[in-house]
């Protein structure tokens, strides 16, 4: 790759390009569990499993999926919180050549319908306690067979004061049928001997759905290739973490592209120790911070927030933790140094799309650490910053436009969408949809969703950058802008804003402090306190459910 402005950025040892290893997910696990077999793999409040259990687990549920009848590129559905059996059936679909569609368990009925049907699964994997809402909505898919897991399949005992989101509807009972399958009952009838894996570093290994924050969700068609190649590129930034070092508390969803990649295929390919979270909570993180000692603590910014307005988190000795990784929103600056100054351990801001496997950038992991930023691209990641209305135009450095980025970890298109795709993927470049620029030493900042710009008076505002505003303010815990419509400037701004417990704002005391740090035009006119904002599974303020309100 040739020389790029951001490579003077990257920490020392951190190549500009990879010769990637031609070794898919499924077999990295092989791998993991011949060099570390009685390393844990899963701890699941405190069940461990170990490398080697966790391959023979895979082998035998990748058998049981055959002997119900899946091939190679059938695809099969996964609709399964952070538990054992998500990264288990993963894995083991993975390893027959079929293809791993991942749904969200807390969808409605009409989504996961709607994701189902249009995946072609045949078969999915569900709580046990969902199987009655599944079978309301089969007709309305291909679906042919149900297999339910529990969650306490694979606990030691049931600890309810620790974890309150296990509850005594959740051992639901399940009788099973010709259609109906139990996971547990799967794995224990079928051998656990070495099973051929047929996963092919070109064909298509998952589905990965678009959070629908834009529009309807569209399955991004990620290859064996570019879900390796992303977790290479991540080896090889964090270089100084060895495989079967390091323990990572497991709290992005795994159905959700962050956690998919950096939960479970990361977590694989290094041997590391994954401690899975079902339900990401501060005090349930608290807990596992004293029992666990995990050195990397990730988390997007809602659960940063939390620990850190939990007067047990600063009590407690964190020097074990080697560094935090965040993503999905912009951290402020004092989130930032408040975690720094409990620590010493640097936090690793990164960005990226469904459509890129996920990651595109990081912040150097050793180098300089730019609040505001999502660090500089990875290795052999090649980002341009585009005009928003001529898309063939680069812009000059320090020009904000419309991000596009290129690198071996871009997804093969959307499933049968090739209208779609044709927008959005051209040239081998994906056109995020998102509106930034770089600065003089090559960091990226995200300004914006290009469909989220405000235009008020003919001028163009970025929520984004109002939030960011916002969020500094020593009395607001969280803040997001919209624009709403107003007959003189045709958009306004108003800002949806949650205090801080104990505090009190007005609307006016806002309005003051916008006007000090922003200029006139990009002031909110309107501002709402509420008790909460919206979010998605991973805790991305949901901006266009706070405008549909509207």
């Amino acid at each position: 790759m040739e020389d790029k402005l951001w490579h003077k950025s990257y920490a020392p040892g951190v190549p500009k390009s990879l010769e990637y290893e031609k070794i898919t997910i499924s077999e990295a696990l092989s791998r993991s569990s011949k060099n570390f077999p009685n390393h844990t793999a899963l701890n699941y409040m405190g069940r461990k499993i170990t490398y080697a259990e966790l391959d023979r687990l895979v082998n035998s549920f990748a058998r049981a999926l055959q002997d119900l009848g899946v091939q190679e590129g059938d695809k099969v559905g996964v609709c399964l919180p952070n538990i054992p059996q998500v990264i288990i059936a993963n894995l083991a679909i993975f390893r027959i050549g079929a293809v791993t569609v991942q749904n969200n368990p807390l969808y409605t009925e009409r989504e996961l319908a709607c994701q189902l049907n249009d995946s072609d699964a045949r078969i999915v994997i569900i709580l046990a306690m969902l199987i009655s809402r599944m079978e309301k909505i089969k007709s309305e898919t291909k679906i042919e067979k149900i297999i339910g897991c529990h969650v306490n399949t694979y606990l030691p005992f049931p600890k309810k004061q620790l974890f309150p989101f296990i509850k005594k509807d959740m051992y639901c009972k399940v009788v099973p049928t010709k259609d109906i399958k139990i996971f547990k009952d799967l794995i224990d009838h079928y051998s656990s001997a070495p099973v051929k894996d047929c996963s092919k570093w070109d064909e298509l290994g998952a589905l990965l759905y678009t959070g629908g924050t834009t529009g309807v969700s569209k399955g991004v068609m990620l290859s064996h290739a570019n879900l390796s190649c992303n977790v290479q590129q991540f080896v090889a930034w964090f270089s100084d973490l060895k495989p079967g070092e390091d323990k990572l508390v497991g709290n992005l969803p795994i159905f959700h592209s962050a956690g998919f990649t950096g939960v479970q295929n990361y977590i694989i390919w290094q041997a590391l120790e994954n401690i899975l979270v079902p339900r990401p909570e501060p005090k349930i993180h608290i807990e596992i911070l004293k029992k666990y000692r995990p050195t990397i603590l990730p988390g997007v910014p809602t659960i940063y927030i939390g620990l850190l307005a939990d007067p047990d988190f600063g009590k407690l000795d964190l020097s074990f933790i080697k560094g935090f990784f965040s993503g999905a929103a912009p951290l402020a600056a004092d989130t930032i140094r408040d975690l720094k100054d409990c620590t010493g351990a640097m936090m690793c801001e990164a960005y990226g799309l469904t459509e890129t496997a996920p990651f595109v950038s990081a912040t150097p992991w050793g180098g300089t650490n730019k609040p505001g930023t999502v660090g500089v691209p990875l290795s052999d990641t090649d980002i341009r910053i585009v005009d928003v209305d001529d898309q063939e135009k680069e812009l000059p450095l320090g020009e904000i436009g419309e991000i596009v980025i290129k690198g071996p970890q871009i997804m093969m298109g959307y499933y049968k969408n090739p209208e779609e795709t044709a927008k959005v993927l051209k040239d081998g470049w994906v056109y995020s949809g998102d509106i930034g620029c770089f600065d003089e030493d090559g960091y990226l900042k995200i300004v914006d969703r290009k469909k989220d710009m405000i235009i008020a008076g003919g001028y163009n505002i970025y929520p984004v950058e109002l939030d960011g505003v916002l969020f500094d303010h020593p009395k607001i815990l969280e803040a997001c802008t919209i624009g709403v419509h107003d007959d003189y400037r045709g958009e306004t701004v108003k800002a949806f804003v949650v205090v801080k417990k104990g505090e009190t704002l007005t609307e006016e005391e806002v309005i003051t402090y916008c006007r000090k740090n922003l200029a006139p035009y990009k002031v909110p006119r309107i501002v709402e306190f509420v008790d909460e904002l919206p979010k998605s599974a991973v805790g991305k303020v949901l901006r266009r459910e706070l405008k549909e309100m509207e």
